[in-house]
């Protein structure tokens, strides 16, 4: 099997250097639309595909993200791995703005969003025990030490409505409750990709210290999108190390993230929704 890489990238990630062949392709779902047509192409002989997650221009806010649409689309075009970027606030004094953290674990408090592909008609439970890829995030991390930048291996992502930011009591809670960083996109984007039965790989740029900080301004968006921009240079040279380290050829995942569907289906074939088995065509056909 050919390993192909999806990158979804977040706030001042809009898109890969050295593409070869590169071209926008749209991908009909059926979910909708994605958040944006999908630049295809190569990277060191490795097919990549990149979906900005806000849309070219910045038009989605976090709620408004199809989420189901671009992770169906990702599969449908033939990813194997998906690393995702986006932007933080630091929960903790030893990351600071400037640091990629890869996160491990998430809290997930959204409340305004489908999470899952699954429901009426095809009900399905997958494990979320451990929502990231140990080997895809071990990759990400060498590809961004080798771009030079301090990276915090583990760490868990308070993923939280938005599109506003934390109050201070409610950034002081997420501290205690042992969360590291905090962000509005991780959720239900890491559900889903499991779902999907698509390694995941979440490389979070920390931007800011939320409000917690007391010796910290409390978040403003022009200092968010100055350490964004310092950033970005950083994360597109990490996109440009995984091809070499994940290779042309895809073994199965040693985790399982490829195989997560396989106990998952509780619907009895005969009692499954075909319309519902229609639109699972992408993410659970090896199952169905």
């Amino acid at each position: 099997m050919q390993t192909m890489i999806g990158v979804i990238g977040g706030s001042g990630v809009y898109q890969i250097d050295g593409l070869e062949g590169a071209s926008w392709v749209r991908v009909k779902t059926p979910w909708g639309k994605p958040s944006d047509e999908i630049l295809v192409g190569r990277l060191s002989g490795v097919p990549m595909a990149f979906l900005p997650r806000h849309g070219r221009g910045h038009v989605h806010s976090p709620s408004s993200i199809p989420f189901r649409a671009n992770i169906d689309a990702l599969k449908r075009l033939g990813c194997t791995d998906v690393v995702a970027v986006s932007a933080v606030g630091s929960l903790r004094a030893d990351y600071a703005p400037g640091d990629f953290v890869i996160v491990d674990q998430y809290i997930d408090r959204t409340f305004a969003r489908e999470k899952s592909f699954f429901g009426p008609g095809c009900v399905g439970h997958v494990s979320l025990a451990h929502p990231t890829c140990p080997r895809l995030s071990a990759a990400a991390a060498g590809a961004a030490r080798a771009a030079g930048v301090r990276v915090h291996e583990g760490g868990t992502y308070l993923a939280m409505e938005g599109p506003q930011f934390s109050t201070l009591a409610e950034s002081r809670l997420y501290r205690q409750w042992g969360a590291d960083v905090i962000g509005m996109t991780g959720m239900p984007e890491a559900k889903l990709a499991r779902e999907a039965e698509l390694c995941y790989a979440s490389v979070a740029m920390v931007t800011d210290f939320d409000c917690w900080h007391p010796g910290h301004e409390a978040v403003d968006v022009a200092a968010v999108i100055a350490t964004l921009t310092a950033n970005a240079g950083a994360a597109r040279a990490l996109v440009a190390g995984l091809p070499g380290l994940l290779g042309g050829v895809r073994t199965p995942c040693p985790h399982g993230c490829d195989r997560a569907l396989e106990y998952a289906l509780m619907t009895a074939p005969d009692k499954r929704d075909a319309e519902v088995l229609a639109r699972l065509d992408a993410v659970a056909g090896r199952v169905l």
